[in-house]
């Protein structure tokens, strides 16, 4: 397999931790934050101990911190702005939106665009119907799941994420003193104060066990109204959905009469027709958000049309799934968008397709020249640090023993700390903006890092 060649003379790794000195513009910050936000933030992903780099500016697959330390972006806002940052494109369709209205009382036409380039390139969208975020899309996927079916409970898969909705994070967090047998995985509460109904409206599914899945979601059938599944959870390790437990779960709801659901609020980053593209599963209802909106808040919620139909408000009376939202389909929004997926064609997902290919084959071998336990996941232009030594197949074996995770968030702060930005789950990903040059830098440093953990 091909890899990104690494330096053979190590230059002297770039020094980007001022963010963490005593009296930073980083602390202040942080210390103002602690007063109107809890916690300091409004996001619990961005949060590092003690406190994370505030952002100055972005360009193409750069970010400059407060202190003024530059970093290859390795994050893209949680996979979002897959061409990196003001890229000159959006910023000139989203200004030229914007001086005509930031938003209306009515639709306009580029929500009608955007919807019908997403009809083109995903399989199973025949109708689109936009949100604000992916969680929203989840909720509303839901919804108009139960809508359509008449029936109550939804099944999901274990650890698997699916935004900020009680329905949505069950069994998210799940440990093995509570998560139960394979063959059917307990629903667990990830929020405190979760309602039991709603654990009990939820069935657990075990991610990639084709059998103990189908056998679940048979036993449950007539009461499921869908079966949610991302085909490359990021929370469940990154790890791809196999080709024949996708279809499987095509077969047994299609037989139920249950609705499909394939959340590909990350993963429609992986192809130009998306993981189900890509896999060759197509569901009946996808959620989408991230890349869509070219930077700025999005969701979508596509689907087969009989299925959609649940939102139509023009066959008289009030739609079986009513679904409003003062800033759905946002001009500004959708005209960013339009610009952004304009961009990916299919050369250029190949482009950094093939980067990811080469990426994580590197970073693995990276580890393996180091003797530090570590595995490489994911797909397209997707990648995640694992710090561990063992078959990743699902949440159970993605999960990181204490000293695993320690590990990792140490690999991910000297990453940090030397000129590369990622998630402190160990989440990366790759822009349009990246080539040759910007990834055999980013090997060379997590090289070097590894040798510091190795020497530690």
């Amino acid at each position: 397999m091909a890899t990104i060649s690494k330096v053979r003379t190590p230059r002297a790794l770039a020094r980007t931790a001022r963010w963490a000195e005593p009296g930073s513009k980083s602390a202040a910050l942080f210390a103002r934050a602690q007063g109107v936000l809890p916690g300091g933030n409004s996001r619990t992903t961005v949060y590092m101990a003690p406190y994370p780099p505030y952002a100055a500016a972005g360009e193409g697959c750069w970010i400059t911190d407060v202190e003024g330390d530059r970093r290859l972006d390795c994050l893209n806002n949680y996979t979002a702005l897959i061409h990196g940052h003001a890229h000159a494109a959006i910023v000139e369709a989203a200004t030229r939106r914007l001086a005509l209205g930031a938003s209306f009382p009515m639709p306009t036409p580029e929500e009608i665009d955007l919807a019908a380039l997403l009809c083109e390139r995903l399989p199973s969208a025949e109708r689109v119907r936009f949100t604000n975020s992916g969680s929203e899309a989840v909720m509303i996927a839901i919804k108009g799941a139960r809508a359509f079916t008449g029936r109550p409970k939804i099944a999901k898969f274990e650890g698997a994420y699916h935004g900020s909705y009680d329905y949505a994070e069950v069994s998210l967090g799940s440990t093995p003193e509570n998560w139960g047998s394979l063959a059917a995985p307990a629903s667990t509460a990830y929020s405190k104060g979760t309602p039991p109904a709603v654990l009990e409206d939820v069935v657990v599914l075990p991610f990639n066990h084709t059998e103990q899945a189908v056998a679940r979601i048979e036993h449950e059938a007539r009461h499921l109204a869908a079966v949610l599944v991302d085909p490359v959870p990021n929370r469940v390790g990154l790890v791809p959905a196999r080709t024949e437990f996708l279809q499987a779960l095509r077969d047994v709801t299609r037989a139920h009469g249950i609705v499909l659901i394939f959340d590909e609020v990350i993963s429609f980053r992986v192809g130009y027709h998306g993981a189900q593209g890509a896999l060759g599963v197509t569901p009946d209802m996808t959620t989408l958000g991230k890349i869509i909106g070219g930077g700025f808040p999005v969701g979508a919620v596509a689907g087969r049309a009989e299925v959609m139909a649940v939102f139509d408000p023009t066959r008289g009376g009030t739609p079986p799934a009513p679904h409003g939202g003062t800033f759905n389909a946002n001009p500004v929004t959708m005209a960013a968008g339009l610009a952004a997926m304009g961009m990916l064609t299919p050369d250029a997902y190949a482009r950094i397709a093939e980067l990811g290919v080469k990426l994580r084959a590197s970073l693995d071998d990276c580890f393996k020249q180091a003797g530090v336990p570590g595995r490489v996941a994911g797909l397209g232009s997707l990648f995640r640090l694992h710090a561990v030594d063992r078959e990743l197949t699902d949440y159970r074996s993605t999960r990181a023993t204490t000293a695993e995770n320690e590990r990792l968030v140490r690999l991910v702060r000297r990453l940090m700390e030397h000129g590369v930005l990622m998630s402190i789950t160990g989440l990366g990903c790759l822009s349009t903006p990246m080539g040759d040059a910007e990834l055999e830098g980013l090997v060379e440093t997590f090289a070097a890092v590894l040798e510091m953990e190795k020497n530690a």
